[in-house]
């Protein structure tokens, strides 16, 4: 693991081959621990060198320019809410009529996002070592939720930064989460994040339950899911509150005008 830190791990199996999977399952959770404590704890002073070597680079063309060109200035609209409730569909249908629009947009959407940048150990096992997926893969732990939305985070701050609208539709469930993307993404500017609560009671999720998870969850076969195993935090002061009882043309309408309303976007 570098530094002369080495890791040995010993593991016993005498039992059938359920039980070798769960010890090898521990292993994996045993090695990600100490991988976390090894870059935190005993490799500190080579992340300060590292971060004294890290420099932000000024773009020539600046953020400026380039929403003076294209008319509208670049944002984050950050759609939260129970799965099911509604938020992919509304980030659509804003993208939509804002790029019929002219205006540069895109949607970041959860489900997608776990294919690629923030994929789990099992796809990200196909391609790199055992090691690397149980580091670098993320699952449904509130840890692992938290380095989800601080990724996503990062990367809306940088599309909007390059003047894009960023519609990212994200259960993203914890307050201080959300709040440390909104913290990350007005570094760029103050008025950068703006917070939309799809509200929909649980049991409207259920019903309509589009993927079927609330069922697998009732079943035990999904893990820490939000609003069944694992709890959902709603903003206490979101810039919008959508009801999601609503038609989703009526909900993406409501946020369209906010942006106009703002001066974030021209009118219509």
């Amino acid at each position: 693991m570098g530094n002369g830190f080495v890791l040995r791990v010993r593991i016993d199996v005498t039992c059938q081959l359920a039980v070798a999977v769960t010890a090898e399952r521990m292993a994996c959770r045993l090695c990600r621990h100490v991988s976390w404590r090894y870059d935190r704890v005993m490799n500190k002073e080579d992340q300060a060198k590292d971060k004294a070597n890290i420099v932000w680079h000024e773009h020539t063309v600046s953020r400026e320019v380039r929403e003076q060109r294209q008319g509208h200035c670049g944002c984050v609209v950050w759609f939260t809410g129970l799965s099911g409730s509604g938020k992919s569909t509304v980030a659509n249908l804003v993208d939509e009529q804002l790029f019929a629009a002219g205006i540069r947009s895109y949607v970041l959407d959860g489900d997608n996002v776990r294919h690629g940048l923030n994929a789990g150990p099992e796809s990200l096992r196909e391609r790199h070592s055992e090691f690397f997926a149980a580091r670098f893969g993320l699952g449904f732990s509130p840890e692992e939720r938290e380095e989800n939305i601080r990724r996503v985070g990062s990367v809306a701050g940088l599309l909007a930064a390059s003047g894009v609208i960023t519609l990212t539709a994200f259960v993203s469930p914890y307050r201080r989460d959300r709040a440390l993307a909104r913290e990350c993404v007005e570094r760029g500017r103050p008025d950068d994040f703006v917070e939309v609560f799809v509200d929909a009671p649980l049991d409207v999720c259920e019903t309509r339950d589009p993927k079927g998870l609330y069922k697998k969850a009732r079943a035990g076969l999904i893990k820490d899911f939000t609003g069944i195993q694992a709890p959902y935090e709603p903003p206490s002061s979101p810039e919008i509150h959508l009801d999601a009882t609503s038609a989703p043309d009526q909900l993406a309408e409501q946020v369209i005008h906010y942006l106009q309303r703002t001066d974030k976007i021209g009118p219509s």
